[in-house]
């Protein structure tokens, strides 16, 4: 079969896929997830994902690995076998990757953001300062390969994998960096805790033991029940910590976890306040 001879046909229905959030308009909301749409773009080839949007929306692509300069996928498509994806990245090299954390770290609010797990929009120039960038630059720092016979490049199999990633980068900005070669934990570990420090300030001394040492041990629930603890209410907010987890990597499930786990945190909060105000069996 010439490859110039491909026809469009309907792709076998696949269960368990990972299904995108955006049911409809863009994929990923935060400010790097739509830097990595832009950089598609950039690159002439945003006009041709809306080819892989079905296929994202239905579930189609079955995994998707991210390693260091390498993405792999398996995506579903007309023929029994699944196509394989890969996506070749061009890699930050090690000693720019250090050059870039002494960057980091002599920025006291960026490397605090960085460290809580938040993504500053002035990170990057952080990157522009030692001649790097955070997201590829050019188009040939992504090569792309797909099994299936359509020639044109990126077929919708690919696409379908660039949409989801950007969806996957707007829960975990820091897969951006695993993708351009450096972990988070290695890039944020110990020796750059403890440079930021330095740099911050030294850490605040440790709060002294009660001279008494039974007063350690001292239960505090007689105290606090005395205590003025202020009108019961039930959060406007259910599941706040599940919430700043965000989704699983590359959900896969029929339902969405933390809506699920709201429904929950509801019953229980009302449950709580119940008993709190004794209106309730605990």
């Amino acid at each position: 079969m010439n490859y110039y001879d491909y026809e469009y046909t309907r792709p076998i229905e696949a269960k368990g896929g990972i299904r995108a959030a955006s049911r409809r308009g863009e994929f990923g909301s935060n400010w790097w997830a739509k830097r990595w749409m832009q950089t598609l773009e950039q690159f002439r080839i945003g006009a041709r994902l809306s080819r892989g949007r079905s296929y994202a929306r239905r579930g189609q692509v079955l995994k998707i690995d991210i390693r260091n300069g390498l993405v792999e996928a398996q995506v579903q498509g007309s023929r029994k076998r699944p196509y394989d994806v890969e996506i070749s990245v061009r890699t930050i090299g090690p000693n720019d990757w250090g050059r870039l954390r002494q960057a980091l770290v002599e920025q006291p609010v960026i490397a605090a953001s960085l460290l809580s797990g938040r993504m500053p929009e002035n990170v990057e120039d952080a990157f522009e300062a030692v001649g790097l960038s955070m997201f590829p630059e050019r188009r040939d720092d992504l090569e792309t390969d797909c099994s299936c016979p359509d020639w044109s490049n990126p077929c919708k199999h690919i696409a379908a994998v660039y949409l989801l990633l950007g969806e996957e980068f707007d829960r975990d900005p820091f897969l951006i960096f695993r993708m351009r070669g450096m972990d988070r934990e290695d890039l944020l570990g110990e020796e750059f805790r403890q440079s930021a420090q330095t740099i911050e300030g030294p850490p605040l001394a440790p709060e002294p033991l009660p001279d008494n040492p039974e007063t350690f041990w001292t239960n505090p629930l007689p105290a606090l029940a005395a205590a003025d603890l202020g009108a019961a209410t039930v959060p406007e907010m259910h599941a706040a910590l599940p919430r700043q987890l965000g989704r699983f990597p590359f959900w896969q499930g029929e339902q969405d976890l933390v809506a699920t786990l709201e429904k929950i945190y509801a019953a229980a909060s009302q449950q709580a306040a119940g008993v709190y105000l004794n209106q309730a069996e605990p």
